[in-house]
C-alpha cells in the first residue's frame, strides 16, 4: 500500500528516542491554530511512496540510527493511513527497526470494527506512540483545532489497553494553554494511564507564522506572543501534580 507522503527527514532529533528517519505523511483533519506544517493538510497533496522505498532511504543511513534510533512516522495525521503504516511497520520489524508514530490521534474511531482490526494489526508493530494532546477541555479543544478532543482521548485509553508506550506532548500556548487549571486536568488524566513513559511540555513559538504568509493563509494566533521558557518548567511541574494525584488515588 503506497503512502501519501509530504517529506522525508533523514536525521530527526525531535522525533521520539535518538536520532530518527522521519516520513512527514499528508492529510490532517485537524485545525490546529498553531500548526506549523498547514501544507500537510490537504488530503490528495503529496507524493505517493511505496513502504520498500522508504525503508531503503531509513537504511542509506542506517548506521546513525542503530544506537537507540529509529524510524517515526508524523504528519499530518499518520492514522489516516492505516494500510499504509502496516506495511511500513512490518518492513521496519523485519529490520528490527525501532518504530515510532507521532499521532493527534483525531482518527481514531472506536466505533468502527474495522479501523480496530486495523489498529490490531498496527499496534503491535509499534514500539511507540507520541500522542499531542492539544488541549484537555473538550471546548478549548475545538476552538484550538476545529475537532473535539472526545476519541483522542479514548485512543489513549486504548493504547493503555495494549500496552503500547507512550509519550505525551503538549504544546503550550499563552492565553490559550497555560492555564494551570487545564494542565493540571491534563495530568489527572494522563495518570491514569499505565503506558504513559514520557511528558513533554513544549513551547509555543511563532515561527510558523512565515509560512502562512507565505501560503497567503491567516494565521489565527497573530499577536500571540511566543511561550516564556523560563515558566515551562513550573507549567510542566502542575501536570505533574495531576499525575501523581491521580496514581495515588489509584492506588
Amino acid at each position: 500500500m503506497q503512502g501519501r507522503i509530504h517529506s522525508l527527514e533523514s536525521f530527526g532529533t525531535v522525533d521520539g528516542p535518538g536520532t530518527r528517519f522521519v516520513v512527514f505523511v499528508q492529510g490532517c483533519p485537524m485545525r490546529c491554530a498553531y500548526c506549523h506544517n498547514p501544507d500537510t493538510w490537504a488530503m490528495d497533496g503529496g507524493t505517493l511512496m511505496d513502504p520498500s522505498y522508504i525503508i531503503e532511504q531509513y537504511e542509506r543511513n542506517s548506521a546513525f540510527y542503530a544506537n537507540g534510533g529509529g524510524l517515526t512516522v508524523t504528519g499530518g495525521e499518520p492514522l489516516m493511513q492505516i494500510d499504509f503504516l502496516i506495511d511500513l511497520f512490518t518492513l521496519a520489524k523485519e529490520r528490527n527497526i525501532h518504530t515510532c508514530i507521532d499521532s493527534s490521534g483525531i482518527a481514531f474511531n472506536p466505533d468502527s470494527d474495522i479501523q480496530q482490526e486495523k489498529l490490531n494489526q498496527l499496534m503491535p508493530l509499534t514500539d511507540l506512540v507520541m500522542l499531542d494532546i492539544k488541549h484537555i477541555d473538550p471546548e478549548k479543544h475545538k476552538e484550538l483545532t476545529a475537532q473535539s478532543n472526545t476519541n483522542i482521548l479514548k485512543f489513549a485509553a486504548y493504547l493503555d489497553e495494549k500496552h503500547v508506550d507512550m509519550w505525551i506532548r503538549h504544546v503550550v500556548v499563552p492565553g490559550i494553554t497555560d492555564d494551570d487549571k487545564y494542565l493540571f486536568d491534563l495530568g489527572y488524566f494522563i495518570g491514569s494511564l499505565g503506558n504513559l513513559k514520557a511528558l513533554d511540555v513544549l513551547p509555543y513559538h511563532t515561527m510558523g507564522e512565515k509560512k502562512y504568509e507565505s501560503l497567503g493563509m491567516e494565521y489565527k494566533l497573530k499577536g500571540v506572543p511566543p511561550m516564556d521558557k523560563s515558566k515551562l518548567l513550573d507549567k510542566k511541574k502542575i501536570i505533574l501534580e495531576g499525575i501523581r494525584k491521580r496514581r495515588a488515588e489509584i492506588q
